[in-house]
């Protein structure tokens, strides 16, 4: 079975964060025995084509110079046709580069099967592409691809064709399914939850280096985002003043880049916190486990700012799969993850005191934090892992090819 995937984010280097669960899945869908092609923009500095693990991966530039390519990468396609005018005059740009890209892959490798990943643009061209070759398409949704459509009329319109023209539509989480379905409520016959999955053997490395030492601290509390508004780190940063009073030696480190970062960095020195919260920036994916399983406490404080929240929250997962406890707020998709008091603390959003209070309890109670750790590998081994994500879509694949088939 050779399986184009459409994606408008994937690694364009080794250790890239972006869409690198893309390339989990699709490295994945191959070992399991599948042929996978990838179809993702160009950035400048990547690859044309090259292959991975394995992986035929394919980059389609959609402006030129290249260096002025500004829709993809960075902080994601709707952040950056908000903040960028050139931005948005590349969307159509990139949709027909996209298609054009798309028919000669399709051609040359023979396809049996699309797979795309966010509705817009990316699924709008595998649905244009089932309609020209009569090709099964899945569309997997991811939830910020969902918030978008949902403003606009024109693309409420788009989202339509596609939903028309995709023989199946998986969500990351039940919160996503529920946002797709406020679109259309009559398709829910056609949607699967498939969350994207976590190599537990790779986040249960052994390592030796324990980061305590590194950053001085007594406790050591993480969080890792993008550092986003969404992701609400401003109010873990404001209970760590709470949290100091009781645990001076407690420090937080952050890890992530983003557009927040300065004004996250000028609120924690208004709180003379400098030598409690400790900006991090990107680490590279590979290395991210050993701050995961050096840290006491792992918090995703997510907040909904118009409707729009965390579609999943995969660093919880990583952070559980490494015997992390965790601590997440009762926003999009973390209430799929996220059990209270038994894998972890769910908290209401934007509560610093509650912050503070789970923080305390995990510190001062180890025999919670020992049944966080053990219910969260449980909870990856029965419902995230890779094993039972790929024998989900595995089973997506081929039922959809069978009823082409059927109605062909």
């Amino acid at each position: 079975m050779k399986i184009l995937v459409l994606t408008s984010s994937f690694p364009r280097y080794s250790g890239d964060f972006a869409g690198n669960f893309i390339y989990e899945l699709t490295k994945k869908l191959k070992d399991d025995g599948l042929s996978v092609i990838i179809l993702a923009p160009h950035d400048p500095g990547a690859r044309y084509h090259e292959n991975i693990s394995g992986l035929k991966v394919y980059r389609f530039p959609y402006f030129y110079p290249y260096r002025l390519q500004k829709l993809t990468y960075g902080n994601g396609i709707p952040y950056n046709i908000k903040k960028s005018h050139l931005a948005k005059i590349q969307v159509p740009l990139f949709i027909l580069s996209e298609i054009f890209n798309s028919i000669k892959i399709i051609k040359q490798e023979d396809i049996d099967i699309i797979h795309s990943h966010w509705l817009f643009p990316s699924s709008l061209v595998a649905a244009i592409c089932r309609r020209i070759f009569g090709i099964p398409h899945i569309a997997t949704v991811h939830g910020s691809d969902v918030n978008t459509i949902k403003k606009s009329k024109i693309l409420k319109i788009i989202c339509s064709f596609i939903i028309k023209n995709s023989d199946r539509i998986t969500t990351n989480s039940s919160y996503t399914k529920n946002l797709l379905l406020s679109i259309n409520n009559n398709i829910e016959n056609k949607v699967n939850i498939v969350p994207m999955g976590i190599d537990i053997n790779y986040f249960r490395s052994e390592h030796n280096e324990n980061l305590k030492e590194h950053f001085r601290a007594k406790y050591l509390i993480l969080s890792v985002s993008r550092l986003i508004e969404l992701k609400g780190i401003g109010y873990l940063i404001i209970a760590m003043r709470d949290v100091i009073k009781n645990f001076p030696k407690a420090k937080l480190v952050i890890v992530g880049d983003g557009p927040e970062k300065e004004k996250l960095e000028k609120l924690t020195e208004s709180l003379s916190l400098k030598d409690n919260v400790i900006f991090e920036g990107y680490i590279k994916n590979f290395d991210l486990y050993k701050y995961y399983a050096s840290s006491d406490v792992f918090i995703l404080p997510s907040i909904t700012i118009d409707g729009q929240s965390d579609g999943l929250g995969v660093v919880l997962l990583e952070a559980m799969a490494c015997s992390t406890p965790v601590i997440g707020t009762a926003a999009g998709g973390v209430t799929d993850i996220i059990k209270h008091n038994y894998n972890g603390f769910l908290i209401p959003e934007k509560s610093s005191r509650d912050l503070v209070d789970s923080i305390s309890e995990l510190l001062t109670n180890e025999s919670l934090a020992k049944k966080f750790r053990e219910n969260g590998l449980k909870t990856i081994r029965e419902k995230f892992s890779w094993n039972h994500v790929i024998e989900e879509f595995h089973e997506i694949y081929e039922h959809a090819i069978e009823e082409n088939h059927k109605n062909g």
